[in-house]
């Protein structure tokens, strides 16, 4: 993988956004490949597509790009709140790559790739409404908030201008591909207890430690008045896809 980009292609471009739209795009056109399958190359998709940016001719998954030129931090800007909302719902989101690249240099210093089914309700915040004055006044936008994403739904594939090999990027993308056959309120939940027990910051972890986080799930899932048996049915899911060993008396650990 090439970390810099090809300044010659912005030649006769003036605006730093500009330069910058067509740098990153020719630069993942070149660079980026499918860590759905074994694709090594992924098709630009058609003019016009919104959100969608890249397609996989093979295994059909969608990708949208999104670059800047700071660090990655808490939030993303996105796009409209209800049409995101609704995607979700719908399991019509793409796939996320996100880029942090260097302005000075022109070069990659940090990319990652959100599986679509990490997307969830949790993660996605309306901005308030624009002012009255605006020309689409009262239009509100959202933002993706990475930390309510676990840190198995941020998957490196360059980090800090190291860069992860394809086979190392599929294995963690693959490895929760079972969320993209669930429901959006399902996947919301098994994602929220996950990230919560990683939190924890620890390999083994006790029922009463998911317990702890009762009070968080029960803001993000209002209507739920069941939280603990919901934790366990979650633990119980990870369990099964074999994310979890259970050790007995209560005790889980990380595969």
């Amino acid at each position: 993988m090439d970390l810099c980009f090809d300044k010659k292609k912005a030649v006769g471009y003036k605006s730093p956004s500009q330069i910058a739209r067509v740098l990153t795009e020719e630069w993942a056109t070149r660079n980026l490949f499918c860590p759905s399958c074994k694709k090594p190359k992924l098709q630009t998709a058609r003019d016009n597509t919104k959100v969608i940016d890249f397609v996989c001719e093979h295994c059909s998954e969608t990708y949208q790009l999104k670059s800047q030129s700071k660090p990655l931090g808490e939030r993303i800007l996105d796009s409209a709140y209800g049409p995101m909302i609704e995607s979700i719902k719908g399991n019509r989101t793409p796939n996320l790559f996100l880029l942090h690249y260097n302005p000075q240099s022109y070069c990659a210093e940090n990319l990652l790739i959100v599986p679509r089914y990490f997307l969830t309700l949790s993660c996605i915040e309306p901005r308030n409404p624009l002012s009255p004055n605006a020309r689409r006044a009262g239009w509100i936008g959202c933002n993706i908030v990475l930390k309510e994403i676990p840190v198995d739904g941020k998957i490196p594939i360059i980090k800090e201008r190291k860069v992860f090999s394809p086979e190392a990027v599929r294995l963690s993308y693959g490895r929760f591909r079972f969320l993209a056959e669930k429901k959006f309120d399902t996947r919301g939940w098994t994602a929220d207890v996950l990230k919560f027990i990683r939190e924890l910051g620890k390999k083994d972890f006790t029922l009463n430690e998911a317990y702890s986080f009762d009070r968080q799930l029960q803001l993000l899932h209002p209507d739920n008045r069941n939280i603990r048996p919901k934790i366990r049915q979650q633990l119980q899911i990870l369990r099964d896809k074999k994310i979890l060993e259970f050790l007995g008396k209560g005790t889980y650990r990380f595969k």
